[in-house]
């Protein structure tokens, strides 16, 4: 399985991180990568959500369940389907605002490694239109923009993790 990680500290108190990252419906205006969330079924500990994913080009597809919830403190979300993959959301008070520890493990089923290597092509990077909802993004409060601003998902360091 591969693992990534990244630390941010929001101006914002714990409860309103906690609920903001655990809330499906706003997945897509801090992590770039996702193209859609629906049939969010539930809240808290068994909440069920479908996504969608982009990555390599790839659009990845599944449904995620949240497996352990501590209000304001740790929230585990598991998923399942083109990728699998848990998500582990940390929060601790940081100087009047919030420390949110992201780690994700997940692995890349071989045939979906195998097509991004067929489709991949590099291309060079250039800044992106905005559109509606990343002007959305720019306007809100000071919580979107803290999680706006770190790197997107493909650019976290990712490192293998063995079982130990």
């Amino acid at each position: 399985m591969a693992f990534v990680r990244k630390e941010v500290v929001v101006d914002a108190p714990m409860a309103r991180v906690f609920a903001y990252v655990n809330e499906p419906s706003t997945l897509a205006d801090w992590l770039p990568s996702m193209v859609a969330v629906r049939e969010v079924i539930g809240s808290g500990l068994g909440q069920q959500y479908e996504w969608t994913y982009k990555m390599a080009g790839l659009l990845l597809r599944g449904q995620s369940t949240v497996v352990e919830f501590v209000p304001n403190e740790r929230a585990v979300h598991q998923s399942i389907g083109t990728i699998g993959s848990v998500w582990t959301y940390t929060l601790e008070p940081h100087d009047g605002g919030t420390a949110l520890a992201i780690e994700v493990e997940y692995t890349i089923p071989i045939p979906v490694l195998g097509q991004a290597g067929r489709e991949a092509r590099p291309e060079p990077r250039r800044a992106r239109p905005r559109s509606g909802a990343a002007q959305r993004q720019r306007d809100a409060g000071s919580l979107t923009k803290a999680l706006v601003g770190v790197a997107p998902f493909s650019e976290w360091s990712h490192a293998d993790r063995t079982a130990s």
